[in-house]
């Protein structure tokens, strides 16, 4: 009797390291929303990173290109693996940007918008139909908008979660996206263009 009330105070305490005392995140939950919101605007970014990737001769602008198709492909697995550790549905009936609601957020995106920084279907369109100098600008200015949308979502979960795995995740995507910011405006410069006014004014 001792030994499997012993046991269950090892698993108690071990759920409590893993989820921090808060139990698995519920379907509204501000940690479903994200991964699943934040698993679509990744999916779009590496779909960007692709098209750019085929049609860019830039080294520096394919291996841009690489590294988000790389890390944001991982991170969306990532998300939709803590869906599925959590129980949850990865695709769900609630408007996207729902989970911020009461979260008072730098730029006018509210819950039910779309989520910040997403390109149009007409901004992808003409990506596609760009070459060229012309494609490597609206691509490093759609991936700068999109970044920023993505650092803005992150902050957005890091005031609503204390769930180590995602705080943590989102502190990557807030430092390795700004970085990318910073890099992709240096790009834009090399070739006599400017980002697009920023989201996040």
């Amino acid at each position: 009797m001792f030994a499997v009330v012993a046991v269950l105070v090892l698993v108690a305490a071990a759920a409590l390291l893993l989820f921090g005392g808060r139990g698995t995140p519920g379907d509204n939950s501000a940690e479903a929303g994200f991964a699943r919101d934040m698993a679509t605007h990744h999916a779009q970014a590496v779909d960007m990173s692709f098209t750019i990737r085929d049609k860019s001769q830039s080294r520096e602008i394919r291996s841009l290109a690489f590294d988000i198709i790389n890390t944001q492909a991982n991170q969306r697995g990532m998300f939709l693996g803590w869906l599925q550790q959590w129980g949850l549905t990865q695709a769900t009936d609630m408007r996207s940007m729902a989970w911020m609601s009461g979260h008072a957020h730098a730029s006018s995106a509210r819950p039910g918008d779309p989520m910040p920084g997403m390109a149009s279907a007409e901004e992808l369109a003409k990506l596609r139909e760009l070459e060229g100098t012309e494609a490597e600008v609206l691509f490093l200015q759609l991936m700068i908008r999109h970044h920023e949308g993505g650092v803005e979502m992150a902050e957005g979960v890091l005031r609503l979660s204390g769930r180590d795995e995602v705080t943590g995740m989102a502190r990557k995507i807030v430092t390795g996206q700004q970085g990318e910011i910073k890099l992709m405006t240096d790009m834009l410069r090399h070739r006599d263009a400017q980002p697009f006014p920023s989201i996040l004014d």
